[in-house]
């Protein structure tokens, strides 16, 4: 039998994130490249999980592509 390699992806508190979800922000984050800091319990809708189960993509107030680690965001 194969074993399939299952990433799994936890927000802050340790609960599971799935692909479609609202996360919040539990820090004030600065976006590189930009003057833009992301302020605490800002939601990004619709998150999409990557390969790493450290990181997802989604888009933040018309920023498209984020990329954010999970350790700084909340299941809303």
């Amino acid at each position: 039998m194969e074993s399939e390699d299952i990433i799994i992806t936890k927000d802050a508190h340790g609960t599971v994130l799935a692909n479609g979800d609202t996360v919040m922000l539990v820090k004030d984050l600065k976006v590189k490249g930009t003057s833009v800091t992301l302020k605490r319990g800002t939601k990004a809708k619709n998150i999409r999980l990557t390969d790493d189960e450290e990181l997802i993509e989604c888009n933040v107030d018309g920023m498209k592509g984020l990329v954010l680690r999970t350790e700084f965001l909340k299941k809303a």
